[in-house]
């Protein structure tokens, strides 16, 4: 399982996480897809918006292998903003190739391309 290094681990200062220490000897958690209600808590939307704006600080809109990224946080954007690379796809494979879709990303997550927001 490859480590992305660089890659932050948590949104700061809340209990989302966006990577797993190391990997599952029985396998890795299957990525599917997970619904996104518009009656979400704000925290959840921030942590979404926040692990977007990761994979695009990170990979820009290449591809990416799954490696130590979490599997739940994936779920939430899987089949809209990230997308598999092959066919067939093996959800539970930490070497799977992932893209981010920037298109999609940029229309349901504004805030993550914003660079205001995130200056410090």
């Amino acid at each position: 399982m490859i480590k992305h290094r660089g890659f932050p681990g948590r949104l700061p200062s809340s209990d989302y996480q966006f990577t797993i220490r190391r990997a599952n000897p029985k396998g890795a958690t299957p990525i599917i897809r997970r619904e996104r209600y518009a009656d979400r808590r704000a925290p959840d939307r921030r942590a979404d918006t926040a692990f977007v704006r990761a994979l695009w600080m990170c990979f820009g809109d290449e591809p990416f292998e799954r490696g130590n990224l979490d599997a739940g946080r994936l779920s939430w954007l899987f089949g809209r903003e990230v997308l598999p690379v092959s066919d067939p796809f093996d959800p539970t494979d930490y070497e799977a190739v992932l893209v981010l879709d920037v298109a999609a990303a940029r229309r349901a997550f504004p805030a993550a391309f914003d660079e205001d927001e995130w200056e410090a």
